[in-house]
C-alpha cells in the first residue's frame, strides 16, 4: 500500500471513531432533549388541569352546592375532579387522542375515576413515600411509548362531607353513585393521583429526523476534512518524498546527471531534501575523484 493510501485508511479509521462516538452522544442528547420537551408539556397539562380544579372550587362550586339544591340535584360540575377530567377530554377529542388526564382514585365516588393497575402502583408509591410529591416514568401503549407525569391527591378535610360515611354524604349524590364506593376516606389520607399522559412518538420522531441530518452533516465534514488533509499531505509529503525516491532511483541505476532537488521552507522534508541533496554532491565528488584516479 503507497503512503497516500497508508495515510488515508488511518484519517479514516481516525474520524469514523470521532463520528461514532459523536454520533452516540449527539443521540443521547436529542433522546434527553426530546424527553425533556415531553415532560415540560406534560407540566403545562397538570397546571392547566391544577388551574380548572381551582376556577371550579372557588368560582363554580358557591354557586351550585349549596345546602338547598344539594338536597335535590347533584351537579358534579361542581367537582373540581370532573370539571378538570371533561376539560381534556374535550381536548381529547378535538384532535389530541393520546393525551390524557385522569385523577385515579384508589375508591372513587364515579366509576371512571378507578385507578387501573399501573395507576395503583403510582398511588401506592405516594402511600408509600408521603414526601415524595411528583412521580415520572414512561410506559408502553398501543398506540407507542408515553410519558406519564403524576402528582398525588390528599383527601382534604372538605372531601370528608362526601367521601367519609354514605349516611353523611348528600342524599342526591347516593342518588346518583350509590353507596358502595367512594367512602370511607380518611383527612390527609393519599387517595389517588393525577396523572398526565403525554405521547413521545412525535418528539422521539423530531429527535431521530434530527439525528439523521446531523450524522449525514457529520460524515459530510469527516470526507471534506479527509479530502483537504490528503490533498495537503499530497503537495506537502508525498510529492516531496515522490521527487526524493525518484532520485535516490536514478542514482542507484548509475545516473549521476539528475538535478539537485528545489529546498524550499525549513520544514523537515525541506531539510530531508538540503540533506540528501548534500549526499547526493558528496557522492558526485567521490565517484569523480575515483574516476580521475
Amino acid at each position: 500500500m503507497k503512503l497516500l493510501g497508508k495515510f488515508t485508511l488511518i484519517f479514516v479509521t481516525v474520524f469514523g471513531i470521532g463520528l461514532a462516538l459523536s454520533a452516540y452522544v449527539s443521540f443521547r442528547f436529542l433522546k434527553h432533549d426530546a424527553r425533556d420537551h415531553v415532560t415540560q408539556q406534560a407540566r403545562l397539562m397538570m397546571e392547566a388541569a391544577s388551574a380548572m380544579r381551582h376556577y371550579t372550587n372557588t368560582q363554580i362550586k358557591p354557586l351550585l352546592d349549596s345546602p338547598a339544591l344539594r338536597r335535590w340535584r347533584f351537579y358534579p360540575q361542581t367537582v373540581p375532579a370532573y370539571a378538570a377530567t371533561q376539560s381534556f377530554d374535550t381536548l381529547r377529542r378535538s384532535g389530541y387522542p393520546d393525551y390524557i388526564y385522569k385523577e385515579a382514585v384508589l375508591n372513587p365516588t364515579n366509576l371512571r375515576d378507578r385507578a387501573v393497575d399501573w395507576e395503583t402502583d403510582v398511588i401506592n408509591t405516594f402511600r408509600n413515600f408521603p414526601n415524595k410529591t411528583e412521580v415520572i416514568g414512561e410506559r408502553d401503549t398501543p398506540t407507542g411509548r408515553s410519558l406519564f407525569l403524576a402528582h398525588p391527591i390528599k383527601a382534604a378535610p372538605s372531601c370528608l362531607e362526601c367521601h367519609s360515611e354514605p349516611r353523611i354524604a348528600p342524599a342526591s349524590m347516593i342518588r346518583v353513585y350509590g353507596r358502595d364506593h367512594g367512602f370511607g376516606w380518611k383527612a390527609n389520607e393519599i387517595v389517588g393521583a393525577q396523572i398526565v399522559s403525554v405521547p413521545m412518538a412525535l418528539a422521539v420522531s423530531i429527535a431521530k429526523d434530527a439525528f439523521a441530518r446531523l450524522l449525514l452533516f457529520l460524515a459530510g465534514v469527516v470526507i471534506i476534512t479527509a479530502l483537504v488533509l490528503d490533498l495537503a499531505l499530497l503537495f506537502t509529503v508525498i510529492r516531496p518524498v515522490s521527487k526524493l525516491s525518484a532520485m535516490a532511483d536514478e542514482i542507484s541505476q548509475g545516473n549521476m546527471d539528475v538535478p539537485e532537488l528545489p529546498v524550499r521552507g525549513k520544514d523537515e522534508i525541506a531539510k530531508l531534501a538540503g540533506s540528501f541533496n548534500r549526499m547526493y554532491i558528496s557522492l558526485a565528488k567521490a565517484i569523480r575523484l575515483l574516476d580521475e584516479a
